[in-house]
């Protein structure tokens, strides 16, 4: 049932993807020079819908969430990584998938540089575990942990965030 539930999933979050314009390699571009805010636009919108989902269903006690720790060196060092691949590329990994499905064959090559990485990343692991990975453990803290108030309110300071960046990109035009 895991891998229905994937399949649905996925299959949906890709037709958002297509239908949000978001896997056109035009859009990526511009919004690495922040010139279009298209993708950042949608991505707070999965941030905001996905927050209240989670937590509503955290809270009805239908679901279960541990994520993981943050781990500074792995973060940072996959940060970079990530965005110097986007950049280069001008996908990032899900987009690079997505742009395929459409007939976009370019995007072959990163997603064949995506699997290699992974294999040198595999191969490499104890030496990633002991160097990057271990440094900077800081546990999993939510924000609402962290200043001892509920997950509504972040949630909520967070849509109202969200919102003024909207409203900025749309006077602005982007």
């Amino acid at each position: 049932m895991d891998i229905v539930l994937g399949i649905v999933t996925g299959t949906l979050f890709g037709a958002f993807l297509q239908g949000g314009e978001a896997i056109r390699f035009e859009r990526q571009v511009g919004a690495m020079r922040l010139r279009d805010m298209t993708i950042v636009k949608f991505l707070l919108t999965a941030i905001v819908v996905s927050s209240i989902g989670v937590h509503f269903l955290l809270d009805v006690g239908v679901a279960d969430f541990s994520p993981r720790d943050i781990q500074l060196g792995a973060q940072i060092v996959g940060g970079l990584m990530f965005g110097v691949g986007w950049a280069i590329i001008g996908y990032c990994p899900g987009t690079s998938v997505g742009a395929l499905t459409e007939g976009r064959f370019h995007a072959a090559l990163p997603i064949l540089g995506m699997v290699i990485g992974a294999m040198i990343y595999a191969a490499l692991y104890p030496v990633f575990d002991s160097a990057i990975i271990s440094v900077g453990q800081l546990g999993n803290p939510s924000i609402a942990e962290l200043f001892g108030i509920n997950h509504w309110i972040v949630i909520v300071l967070f849509i109202v965030g969200a919102v003024a960046l909207f409203r900025f990109f749309e006077r602005k035009g982007l």
